[in-house]
């Protein structure tokens, strides 16, 4: 029974990727019908700051559909004009849709220059697309730019998913679904499977090592606004996460350069007075490096 299953994913999985034909009329309502349902949840308010919208920003939902129409061709040229047109009809049919509903009317094509560039792109990366069908490691070497961006999508999801569940949850697995899909269609053998999921994997870790590595200077006062003069002594514990300086004596302003997340206690001694302080770096809700500062009783 456990078998039979597997064999009905697996025969679910060919026919999605090569068992379709992908004729000219099927081209051009996949446009249609893709552009309509990303109207939809660009202009339908339950679909705001959902992972929904994200189909008429990101690029996700559009990789899967274009690499659908890429292996379901019969040539690399077919492949390349197919999915070219899929996108000159459909991108430029999305701006259309909204015109009616946005207050910015026909000044809304002016956001399309960067779908524009995506469209003429399609041409020569659904022509190298094609050679996924041929299951071997050149697939493998076509889809590692896209297993790569998939990985580091669901990794910055799924962070902004923890923070605010279940914000992005689609997204994360939907990328994940990809990579699945995509692993188990066209690369057969396990030496294959293994570089595929690799491959996001560290893109993940790349990303989540690149945002602990911070450079971020501010400005700050201290709570309760303090004045010090200029013989004031500054020690930060744990320099590794922040320096600070006394910037302004006379305004109480401190120079803060941050350099990585984390916490350090901040003491200030001036006029036989100490002043101890919590510095906190942390990420907003939108991902973005944040200093808070605590008084410590």
């Amino acid at each position: 029974m456990e078998g039979t299953e597997k064999n009905r994913v697996g025969r679910g999985i060919d026919r999605l990727f090569g068992g379709m034909k992908m004729t000219w009329p099927v081209v051009l309502l996949y446009a249609v019908a893709s552009a309509i349902l990303t109207v939809l949840f660009l202009t339908v308010p339950v679909f705001k700051n959902t992972s929904f919208e994200r189909m008429g920003v990101t690029l996700e939902a559009w990789i899967f559909l274009a690499v659908v129409i890429m292996t379901n061709c019969r040539k690399p040229l077919e492949s390349a004009v197919k999915t070219f047109v899929f996108f000159l009809v459909s991108q430029p049919l999305i701006y259309l849709l909204q015109v009616p509903f946005s207050p910015l009317g026909w000044q809304l094509f002016q956001f399309y220059r960067y779908w524009f560039i995506w469209t003429l792109l399609t041409f020569p990366m659904a022509f190298a697309g094609w050679f996924l069908t041929k299951k071997n490691w050149l697939s493998v070497l076509i889809l590692a730019p896209v297993l790569a961006f998939l990985g580091a999508t669901a990794f910055q999801c799924g962070r902004e998913c923890l923070q605010e569940f279940p914000h992005l949850l689609v997204t994360v697995l939907f990328c994940l679904m990809q990579i699945i899909l995509y692993v188990i269609a066209f690369m057969p053998d396990w030496r294959k499977k293994a570089a595929g999921l690799l491959i996001p994997v560290i893109a993940a870790a790349v990303i989540a090592f690149a945002s602990q590595q911070l450079n971020l200077t501010v400005f700050e006062t201290l709570p309760g606004n303090p004045v010090f003069s200029d013989n004031a002594e500054i020690t930060v514990a744990d320099s590794s996460v922040a320096n600070v300086q006394l910037h302004s004596a006379e305004t109480g302003v401190f120079y803060i350069h941050v350099q990585k997340y984390g916490s350090t206690e901040l003491i200030v001694a001036d006029g036989g007075k100490e002043y101890r302080y919590t510095v906190e770096v942390i990420r907003d809700p939108a991902g973005a490096a944040q200093v808070r500062i605590t008084q410590l009783e």
